[in-house]
């Protein structure tokens, strides 16, 4: 017997399969890993196939080793799913091997917890000496509890006792496995009772085809998400929800865990390495049957799935930037086909592409207009910021603003304050020669964080002095730049001095569990203001909040990326929904320089529809996705030279397919990206724009281009979410 193994190795030489000899006394399987002998080395790779014949000089090959495991890590769906995303997005196998398993399982760093118990001998004469008091407790314990530990009995009973009971053989020691279950916030189960266009929702989705559930905010789509899995539950089947955010999980889970129980398993990675390792195992056994998470609980080791569900559709996360590049959608898209079940998009503000999709019929529409509570969306009211200043308001809010949170609070009501911006100020410059603080290993500049009086880098992490004068030319006049949340926090401590401010960004949420715990208090406090980045942008539901007020809503609008306007107007919506989610009336208050720009007035009335024919309209006159495919190949090494002279290679090369696709390649060229240096790797790249019916083979020849020349300094992105 031959195997084909696959070297965990990320290595473009060794991206292929290499063959080695089965021992006849090793029951190895396909998905198995295995230790193998490479060059010197014995290293780990995963057996994808087995064969009798081998196609080498049998008399050169090597045999295996050993097993890891007894049984196969790697399930046949993910191995053919392994092939799908090699050819789609050029990536190297065991990479992409790599994604399925938890890193720490993979490198050997976690494995099954147990502890070891106390229980009766159903065997052994229980009858015990009068003098004997503590024993005969021990005796009656186990009776009533069945098992202890021996710590447990130690320090209830004394050491002793437990001691002497063991050696009589009255208890015996037994092992059992322990799950590390992530800490969820517990709700109590609500039966909600389906409204009619809930119903027909749920009704509608049981095709194995794409549905977009498009449903504004607090139409109730998590309902139906719930009524969906529980169907297919009682079928036999099993499910992927997925979230954008981790911070979304904690509500999610508290959802799903009082509905389903411990049906329900979190994968994301915000959990430790033994929590990771035990969901995984809960869901690869089939213990757990729900997988929920954020972008890799796609890889779920679930089989026989029923429905797979993405919440909040539109959102960028869902499209890896880091290596491997792959977007979440497509593993959704053949995992679904593969499973022959229904894969559901949900959004109050679906993607142009979804949408555009939906429109052509390639997705199924459905739609949820209204709320679920049967109240109106929260008012919009938009404050020009240039009449605020003209009024000598020269501070971070409105009047208005600042009227409105006095009347929550007077109320005893929630307010949430939403700026996508953290840190303290996004910079610090030099009034008098210019001079800007970068990090020395990104071409960005630093954001001032107060509370740790430091200046930090939001790209690669690095931490530096905060300017007290400038380096360059010695000035003490320092400006500081555009507001972030510690700002934003620290001015609203200062007008509501008796309030609590939560802050929920990055910086906050960093420890185990602080998602959970800053929304815990915030839904626990009266009144409260909790002040956040797109972490509270969507999926939150707190009764209390009445009022959402947006600092700088032109923050993303004016940024260099055909999406701008799109995430603007869904940042908004989202946002907007916070408010007035049950029985009170919401209001929004938007902070702006650009009142009359057209994303407001679809904004300000929820007008989905009217923004996308718009938007629709823009992207097809210019030729923009999805009426074409955007093509970058980015190039990154610490050696500047290297990576200029790459991309020349690959461009004079990639130069010829203008001539074999003169009318299909819209736009092409090279140049340094746009943040030139990030983690001390220079960065250059290829953009290519090309029209959708010839865009398969020119990116395959593309890539056949690059693949020649490179080594491992380039990533393919396909319309990617960044262009930075």
């Amino acid at each position: 017997m031959y195997a084909e193994v696959i070297i965990d190795q990320d290595a473009k030489a060794l991206d292929k399969v290499f063959e080695y000899i089965v021992p006849d006394d090793l029951p190895a399987r396909v998905g198995m890993r295995a230790i193998v002998p490479f060059g010197a080395r014995y290293i780990q790779g995963f057996i994808v196939a087995l064969k009798e014949n081998c196609d080498y000089d049998k008399s050169k090959l090597r045999a295996i080793s050993s097993l890891v495991e007894d049984f196969s890590a790697i399930k046949p769906e993910m191995l053919s799913l392994m092939k799908f995303m090699a050819e789609k997005y050029h990536l190297k196998l065991a990479s992409i091997l790599r994604l399925f398993l938890p890193s720490e399982m993979r490198e050997g760093k976690v494995k099954e917890l147990f502890i070891t118990k106390y229980i009766l001998n159903s065997e052994a004469d229980t009858t015990l000496s009068k003098s004997a008091k503590k024993q005969q407790e021990i005796v009656d314990y186990l009776k009533e509890n069945l098992s202890a530990t021996s710590s447990e009995l130690s320090e209830k009973f004394g050491a002793s006792a437990v001691k002497a009971l063991a050696e009589k053989g009255i208890i015996l020691k037994q092992k059992e496995q322990i799950n590390r279950t992530p800490w969820i916030m517990q709700e109590g189960f609500k039966k909600v009772q389906l409204n009619p266009m809930q119903q027909n929702a749920v009704d509608t989705i049981r095709e194995n085809k794409t549905y977009l559930l498009h449903g504004v905010t607090g139409s109730g789509k998590t309902e139906v998400y719930m009524h969906l899995i529980e169907k297919e539950l009682s079928k036999g089947k099993n499910a992927i929800m997925l979230v954008p955010e981790i911070s979304l999980t904690p509500q999610i889970m508290a959802n799903f865990k009082s509905r389903f129980g411990d049906s329900v398993a979190l994968l994301h990675s915000g959990l430790s390495a033994g929590e990771r390792f035990d969901e995984w195992k809960r869901l690869f056994s089939g213990q757990a049957r729900i997988a929920i998470g954020a972008r890799s609980a796609i890889f779920a080791p679930l089989e026989n799935l029923g429905i797979i569900i993405i919440d909040e559709e539109h959102e960028q996360s869902y499209i890896s930037e880091s290596n491997p590049r792959y977007n979440t959608h497509d593993i959704a898209t053949f995992r679904a086909k593969y499973n022959a079940c229904p894969l559901l998009l949900g959004s109050a503000t679906p993607s142009v592409e979804s949408y555009e999709k939906a429109k052509k019929g390639e997705y199924t529409l459905i739609e949820l207009p209204v709320r679920a509570n049967g109240k109106d969306m929260p008012k919009i009211q938009i404050i020009d910021m240039i009449n605020e200043l003209r009024a000598g308001n020269t501070g971070i809010f409105s009047s208005q603003l600042v009227s409105d949170l006095a009347k929550v609070i007077n109320d005893k009501k929630q307010a949430m304050i939403f700026i996508n911006r953290r840190g303290y100020a996004s910079f610090m410059r030099c009034r008098e020669c210019g001079y800007i603080a970068k990090c020395s290993d990104c071409d960005v500049s630093l954001v001032y964080h107060r509370e740790d009086n430091r200046l930090k880098c939001h790209y690669c992490g690095k931490q530096f002095k905060v300017l007290d004068k400038c380096p360059q030319c010695g000035s003490e006049n320092i400006k500081q730049g555009a507001v972030g949340t510690e700002k934003v926090v620290q001015e609203l401590r200062n007008i509501f001095p008796n309030v609590k401010v939560l802050r929920m960004d990055n910086d906050t949420t960093s420890t185990k569990n602080a998602h959970q715990k800053i929304l815990n208090e915030f839904k626990n406090t009266l009144p409260a203001i909790l002040v956040g980045t797109q972490m509270i942008a969507k999926g939150h539901d707190f009764e209390n909040v009445v009022l959402v007020g947006i600092v700088d809503a032109d923050q993303s609008l004016y940024q260099t990326d055909y999406r701008s306007t799109e995430r603007t107007f869904q940042l908004i919506t989202q946002v907007s929904g916070r408010a007035g989610r049950s029985q009170d009336e919401g209001k929004v208050v938007l902070q702006t320089y650009a009142p009359r720009h057209y994303v407001y007035k679809f904004a300000s009335n929820y007008d989905y529809k009217g923004f996308f024919k718009k938007e629709e309209n823009i992207r097809e006159v210019a030729s923009f996705p999805p009426f074409s495919r955007i093509i970058r190949v980015l190039f990154a090494d610490t050696d500047e030279n290297y990576v200029r002279d790459l991309l020349k290679l690959c461009y004079n090369n990639a130069i010829k397919l203008k001539e074999k696709y003169p009318n299909e390649i819209i736009y092409m060229d090279a140049m340094k990206s746009p943040i030139k240096r990030m983690q001390n790797k220079f960065r250059y790249q290829i953009l290519m724009r090309v029209r959708l019916e010839y865009a398969d083979e020119i990116e395959k020849d593309l890539f056949e281009i690059v693949d020649k020349a490179s080594k491992n300094s380039v990533f393919f992105e396909i319309n990617p979410q960044n262009l930075s």
